[in-house]
């Protein structure tokens, strides 16, 4: 016969026992994570060298893949494949600072020219707020665009010239070795498990490199068909700075939902000031109509619906990416956030999510 519970042990196994239980649990796990989360913004300068070098390392996994299948040595398509990436990186730099600050004055200028346009026909909504208000928005948005802080808060995420320098060596070297021996380094830190925690490593292991590679490869290529198909619309409608407005297309579609929709707001205001209301209309129509296609047609094939996020998430994990790490937060944590849910999806089985992720079965 088993022992009477004390008091204590009663406490404890009533109702209102396991939900303090439950609750102490959750606020470990939040103790915790504040604690990764703030040495991670401690440590920026390490954390994002790393996380991006691992990005581009499963992105460009298939072609290492590629190159010595066909008889590369490891180092030749290492340092083949690493003097690719830095001159895509130097080139797509390049071709912004070329394309968007050169004509950067002329750019803001036609903003603030078509937020003022704006302002002036929300005068005549018959809910239009009175002037002061409206003077006071366009005050605050104008000197956004022309204080200081707005190019300093464009580079938050990156810190001073020399963090990024120091940032950048560190990134092309973790990124060479990642590249070169990436599989001995992932079998070294697979060492303490066994069993099913190996089994489980590994398909994280294999999970995330799959996931972060399809991610920033697919969303290159419709960041590029959107930069294409809005550039062409813009050329076509007369529409002044064509070519920094798809490079802004380009640069920001990398950041969902809101990248799109701020590119396509910037685009419409220059559309409104050079060549008039109907013609912003038209570059409306046009960047919606590339995103529908974009979002309907070209994503699901170029990414596959496995990556899919609902917009609740993406929009979640850009706030929270935004105010932990800046615009480079933004960038990155929509592809941590499908990660996650893919290794979620893998976690008790190749085809088994975890248990409270899995669908319940209907009943007979």
């Amino acid at each position: 016969m088993p022992p009477e519970p004390t008091p204590v042990q009663r406490a404890w196994s009533d109702g209102f026992g396991l939900l303090a239980v439950r609750a102490l649990q959750v606020l470990i796990v939040l103790a915790l994570t504040a604690v990764v989360i703030w040495g991670m913004s401690t440590l920026t300068t390490v954390v994002i060298p790393i996380l991006l070098a691992l990005i581009f390392a499963s992105t460009f996994a298939p072609v290492m893949r590629w190159l010595c299948a066909r008889g590369v040595s490891d180092l030749l398509a290492t340092v083949l494949v690493l003097l690719g990436i830095v001159v895509l990186l130097v080139a797509a730099g390049w071709l912004i600072v070329w394309a968007v600050l050169d004509q950067w004055d002329t750019l803001q200028a036609k903003a603030e020219d078509g937020f003022a346009q704006v302002l002036d026909w929300v005068k005549t909504l018959p809910f239009a707020p009175d002037a002061g208000q409206l003077a006071e928005w366009r005050e605050s948005v104008v000197d956004f665009l022309t204080s200081s802080q707005f190019g300093s808060g464009a580079l938050a995420g990156v810190g001073a010239i020399t963090s990024f320098a120091t940032g950048f060596v560190l990134l092309i070297v973790v990124l060479f070795f990642f590249l070169k021996d990436g599989p001995t380094i992932w079998g070294f830190m697979l060492r303490p498990f066994s069993g099913r925690g190996l089994e489980r490593a590994r398909r994280v292991g294999d999970t995330t490199v799959a996931t972060l590679g399809s991610y920033v490869r697919g969303t290159a290529g419709v960041a590029a068909v959107d930069a294409i198909g809005i550039g062409i619309g813009l050329v076509i409608l007369q529409v002044p700075l064509a070519l920094p407005l798809a490079v802004l297309v380009f640069v920001l579609a990398f950041i969902p939902l809101v990248g799109a929709t701020v590119a396509g707001i910037l685009a419409a205001l220059v559309a409104l000031v050079a060549n008039g209301p109907l013609n912003a209309v038209l570059v409306v129509a046009v960047v919606v109509l590339v995103n529908q296609l974009e979002g309907n047609l070209l994503q699901p094939v170029l990414m596959g619906r496995a990556l899919k996020l609902h917009a609740l998430v993406i929009l979640l994990a850009l706030t929270i990416g935004t105010l932990t790490g800046g615009i480079l937060g933004a960038v990155l944590a929509v592809p941590v956030a499908a990660v996650g849910w893919g290794i979620v999806k893998i976690w008790d089985g190749p085809e088994l999510p975890a248990r409270w992720a899995r669908e319940h079965e209907p009943h007979a």
